[in-house]
């Protein structure tokens, strides 16, 4: 047989390649979930979305502005329980770079909502007052009469 058809070839010492998976380890267990790990970000997953449901089915927060910022915190609340239970990233997860990333992620987003929030706000405070005053003579839209800062009709 020749050299470039053996059934083995030769490894480097301490490579620990014995079912062709390259170069994993099978002693590192944080990466992998069990079946019970599973179950639990399942049953979380199911819970964290029925009771949000039930709030407002059942009307059980009246204000819409607490009832948006309880449903909002129901849905960051499951976002963790997915990224821990199901993708399994924590700080230890490719030696901190998955959860630096996620990190990174999460910040530019919250300032790409928070900063067009902010100029969608104050374009309309700022902006549509000056409008009404450079058109004194222009009928208001009925959707617009009585909003603060609209000049009365």
């Amino acid at each position: 047989m020749s050299r470039g058809h053996q059934e083995h070839p030769a490894r480097p010492m301490g490579h620990h390649d014995d079912h062709g998976h390259g170069h994993h380890d099978h002693d590192d267990h944080a990466a992998h979930g069990s079946m019970k790990d599973y179950v639990t970000g399942f049953v979380l997953a199911v819970i964290l979305t029925v009771i949000p449901f039930w709030l407002v089915m059942n009307g059980v927060i009246k204000d819409s502005g607490t009832l948006g910022l309880v449903l909002l915190a129901f849905g960051a609340v499951q976002m963790v329980v997915h990224i821990v239970y199901f993708l399994h990233m924590n700080s230890k997860s490719e030696g901190g770079w998955n959860m630096l990333a996620l990190i990174f992620t999460v910040v530019i987003v919250l300032i790409m909502l928070v900063g067009s929030l902010w100029v969608m706000y104050h374009m309309n405070h700022n902006m549509m007052p000056h409008l009404m005053d450079a058109m004194p003579n222009e009928t208001m839209p009925q959707s617009m009469q009585g909003m603060p800062g609209m000049p009365a009709k």
